[in-house]
């Protein structure tokens, strides 16, 4: 550990990113604690990545990604723990998993902004409280096709209730009717 420690705080002899998936590999490999080492290589590994970008805010989390793929990361990093300690496999797909964090995070920021724009777009309109639940929810990551049936389910209201609310947004051009039809009809919100 006292290699391990003197390593991780000298200056830039390598490039930060290569550094982070070497820290978070060798402290989890070192293992110097019975409980919490992967969360603490999670955090020294993110430290480093801050690091590398000169900024206290970073829009992207490698330990929620790391979390996310957890199968996979407990797979390669086995794999790459025994053997004779080429640990390539490992930063590859350190990298790749970083890729994945980054694009994840300008898929959140992309979501947000489109539900900012289309509030800021509808400011001091009136919409009842199932319509706004419903478009938040819609906006937050819904999954399936909206039809008036799951609109009652999920708002607890009749059918015919749910079928004003949406006639509602039709009207208003907030909603708009997906291909298909019939019983079966779905609706999206309309963002531009």
């Amino acid at each position: 550990m006292t290699q391990f420690i003197k390593w991780f705080n000298k200056s830039k002899e390598t490039d930060l990113i290569i550094k982070s998936a070497l820290a978070h590999f060798w402290f989890v490999t070192i293992h110097p604690f019975e409980d919490g080492n992967g969360r603490i290589a999670r955090a020294l590994a993110d430290m480093l990545l801050a690091r590398t970008e000169n900024s206290k805010q970073r829009f992207y989390s490698m330990s929620s990604q790391i979390q996310r793929e957890r199968n996979a990361y407990y797979t390669i990093l086995e794999k790459s723990q025994k053997g004779l300690l080429d640990i390539t496999s490992w930063i590859e797909w350190y990298l790749n998993c970083l890729k994945r964090a980054i694009l994840a995070s300008e898929e959140t920021l992309q979501t947000v902004l489109t539900k900012s724009s289309f509030w800021d777009a509808h400011k001091g309109e009136i919409f009842n409280e199932r319509q706004l639940s419903m478009i938040n929810r819609l906006f937050d990551g819904f999954e399936g096709k909206l039809t008036s049936s799951k609109w009652a389910k999920i708002m607890k209201c009749s059918q015919d209730t749910a079928l004003r609310d949406i006639n509602d947004l039709l009207m208003r051009k907030i909603f708009t009717k997906e291909e298909g039809g019939g019983r079966s009809t779905s609706y999206i919100i309309k963002t531009n």
